[in-house]
């Protein structure tokens, strides 16, 4: 295994979207980490504690776009379409602050609040927690909101999106020791990160949460073989993790039990109906983001987004072992 660092500068840095003009910031192979140390914050790393509302909304008129700065591509040699990248988190502490930030015209009740808010925290030495109105206590369980692969195609495709390549997924669950498999789309893969985000609750209904940096990242990048994954899965300790995309919650929930429907015939080897009825009685679906942006003057807007959770304490321990085989043939 080799260490790679890859350090957030200009040359390194996209802002706002998945650039297949980029060139790769670092050629691995399957099994290498790479380290991304002192990322970027929001708007080229612009936003600073303590920054008023009035300020920021300058800092976009200098930064037009989407706000997230990604680091990539980092391609994994080897890598082809029919393959699946399993990025796994392995460290992530986040700067020593973080914002929450709404304006009108976004979140999910983009009609409901009139003025801009803006919140700053402090985190304490340990990234444990962070202080909020009256007392609260806020854990803090950082995670990146975004990880994906290269699309299809030559066009640049915005931070913004989701879809079967991972993207803006905001998953709370994609903490230190969760992994996430992405199916590849184009040679080496192309894997983009960014968005740190130091908490969230699920919903993501204000439309930020906790948005921090981090000073330590690293992730390995470990390539599968033909694994007939067609949307991103994420997995942790606990569970197996699937996604719904669509321009409403109900298409969401109904993409996210179809996939998961059919992709636990083909790794636990149960059957369709069978799969179905699991997902009744175990699998509880949440949503992920409920996105709304149409009043912001961002040129694409997220998909909503609904997960499934499947705990993996279910199946038998034979059961849990072929579907990990299936995941990761390579390991076997």
């Amino acid at each position: 295994m080799e260490i790679h660092t890859v350090e957030s500068t200009p040359v390194t840095v996209r802002s706002g979207v998945l650039d297949p003009g980029a060139p790769a910031v670092a050629k691995i192979e399957s099994g290498d980490v790479v380290s991304y140390p002192d990322t970027w914050t929001n708007w080229n790393n612009e936003l600073a504690f303590g920054m008023s509302f009035e300020e920021l909304v300058d800092v976009r008129r200098r930064n037009p776009g989407n706000p997230f700065p990604l680091l990539g591509p980092v391609e994994v040699a080897g890598a082809e379409p029919g393959d699946v990248i399993e990025c796994r988190l392995t460290a992530l502490r986040t700067r020593d602050w973080g914002c929450n930030a709404s304006h009108p015209g976004s979140g999910a009740l983009r009609d409901d609040f009139t003025e801009p808010y803006m919140h700053y925290f402090r985190f304490d030495e340990e990234r444990r927690t962070a202080t909020y109105a009256q007392g609260s206590t806020i854990p803090l369980a950082p995670f990146l909101g975004i990880t994906a692969v290269e699309p299809a195609g030559d066009e640049p495709v915005s931070a913004l999106l989701a879809g079967p390549y991972g993207g803006n997924l905001v998953l709370r669950e994609l903490t230190v020791g969760s992994s996430l498999f992405l199916p590849v789309a184009k040679p080496g893969g192309r894997v983009w990160i960014g968005d740190v985000h130091a908490a969230q609750g699920d919903g993501m209904v204000d439309q930020t949460g906790i948005k921090s940096a981090a000073e330590d990242l690293r992730i390995r990048y470990d390539l599968h073989k033909s694994v007939a994954l067609d949307a991103p899965l994420a997995e942790t300790e606990t569970h197996w993790i699937g996604f719904g995309f669509a321009d409403n919650l109900d298409d969401a929930l109904l993409a996210c039990l179809r996939g998961l429907v059919a992709w636990l015939p083909a790794a636990a080897g149960i059957t369709a109906a069978e799969a179905y009825a699991l997902c009744g009685m175990a699998v509880s679906f949440r949503i992920t983001q409920y996105a709304d942006q149409r009043g912001s003057s961002y040129s694409a807007l997220p998909p909503k987004t609904v997960h499934g959770m499947v705990p993996k304490d279910v199946f038998p321990p034979e059961v849990r072992e072929r579907i990990g085989a299936w995941l990761r043939p390579s390991a076997r």
